[in-house]
């Protein structure tokens, strides 16, 4: 799905058939989340690469045995990649967590409240015994000539060194809001806004999981049962689901507040520090405007291949800029399919 030709349609391309064309009367949006990265001196060398990036590219066959490998960011995702590399054979030296440790424990003894999510934690906390957990602790610096040789961490006023062969590093997660943005909703601070019913503020779309926010797999559910309910116009089961979805709320909010971004991790980029990988737009560069447009038209800032995805959300962070308009292709497509859309010619949203 990679355009809005008209109202009540969407465009898709498939391998098979090439564009088409989908009517919907109703529309649930549940396109996810993805890593939100954050630039620092060093995280464009070869092996610097997303936690959940690493963990993919570990499923699809990269080998990962013997390799030493540190685990840096932010949230429980750190602890379930470090989990996997362990189990096929990395040497996970450590897991830094940016969170400083009263907030992680405090968010831990919630968990008491939830035995699915207590008896996850606890197997995954015995599955990576002897590997260092570090709270209030952050990456500053990857080095290498050629590729990642090693990483400097800081926590407190101490800094350190580890040598490594691939640094897993994510700030958390960020909904994929461009394709509800595409189509007129709402997007407030933590993701699309819907209503009790999860439809957005355009009618007849809906939306569920982290594209509304971040909060796990146990919302995500929820919210679904509920959305699919309503756009089936069957508001009666959609309400019997609003009680566990506002049970697994409380789960989210928590674990949003307790791996909140500190704000030291605003000064990790310098002023040569590259902040668009796709266009080489240094940090420097970028602060010489005053929001995330003037940037985008001065410095080609976020109109690279990722199309704003990496450094949009780091500047969301860093600056505080929010991108003001969204144009299709949201997603890459071949550019006749474009052409035969008529996205080509549409005017951002």
């Amino acid at each position: 799905m990679f355009s809005v030709p008209r109202a009540g349609v969407v465009a898709l391309e498939t391998a098979t058939s090439g564009l088409t064309e989908l009517e919907y009367k109703s529309l649930i949006l549940a396109t996810g989340a993805r890593e939100r990265f954050l630039p620092f001196t060093g995280w464009t060398l070869p092996n610097v690469m997303g936690a959940g990036g690493l963990q993919a590219l570990a499923k699809s066959g990269l080998p990962v045995e013997s390799k030493r490998v540190v685990v840096a960011g932010s949230g429980p995702l750190l602890l379930a990649v470090a989990a996997y590399l362990k189990r096929h054979g990395a040497r996970v030296a450590l897991i830094a967590e940016q969170a400083d440790s009263s907030n992680v424990h405090r968010f831990a003894s919630k968990l008491a409240a939830n035995p699915g999510k207590l008896i996850q934690a606890i197997g995954l906390r015995t599955a990576l015994v002897g590997v260092p957990y570090r709270m209030g602790c952050w990456p500053i610096a990857a080095h290498g000539s050629e590729k990642l040789e090693s990483v400097t961490l800081r926590s407190g006023s101490r800094t350190w060194t580890e040598s490594c062969d691939y640094l897993a590093c994510g700030f958390g997660l960020v909904p994929n809001t461009e394709l509800a943005a595409l189509l007129g909703c709402r997007i407030g601070d933590r993701g699309v806004e819907v209503d009790e019913y999860q439809q957005t503020s355009v009618k007849g779309l809906f939306a569920a999981g982290e594209v509304t926010g971040i909060g796990g797999l146990d919302i995500a559910l929820a919210e679904g049962e509920i959305a699919g309910f309503a756009a089936a116009g069957q508001p009666e089961e959609a309400r019997r689901r609003f009680a566990a979805r506002d049970s697994h709320r409380k789960f989210a909010i928590a674990l949003e507040t307790a791996f909140a971004l500190r704000e030291e991790l605003k000064s990790l980029p310098g002023s040569d520090t590259l902040v668009c990988r796709c266009e080489d737009v240094s940090f420097a560069h970028v602060k010489e405007f005053s929001n995330w447009r003037e940037a985008k038209l001065h410095t080609r800032c976020g109109m690279g291949p990722c199309q704003g995805r990496v450094c949009g959300s780091a500047m969301e962070f860093l600056l505080g800029w929010k991108p003001d308009s969204v144009r299709p292709p949201v997603f890459p497509a071949i550019v006749g399919t474009v052409a035969k859309s008529g996205a080509a010619g549409r005017e951002p949203m």
